[in-house]
């Protein structure tokens, strides 16, 4: 699968975040400070495990179509990808 660079930005602000993460724990940041920014990077990554799994999804689904098959067996992978990241 391509990756457009928009999901690659994405990931590139997630790598930022999580520097940010470890600087604040050098720099002995508030626990809850700490605890917001781990959150926000949880989120982020979350978000984008989505965006690849339903674009993976879609193409998958054009793909099959054009083939003549199912589509419904790549919904359910699709679905326990999404399951799985969480």
């Amino acid at each position: 699968m391509k990756y457009d660079p928009q999901t690659k930005n994405r990931v590139k602000r997630v790598e930022g975040q999580v520097r940010g993460l470890l600087k604040m724990m050098e720099e002995e940041k508030d626990c809850r400070d700490v605890v917001t920014q781990m959150s926000a990077v949880r989120s982020a990554i979350d978000r984008t495990a989505a965006l690849i799994v339903s674009k993976n999804l879609e193409q998958c689904i054009r793909d099959e179509k054009e083939n003549g098959r199912n589509s419904e067996d790549l919904i359910k992978e699709a679905v326990n990808l999404l399951v799985r990241s969480r």
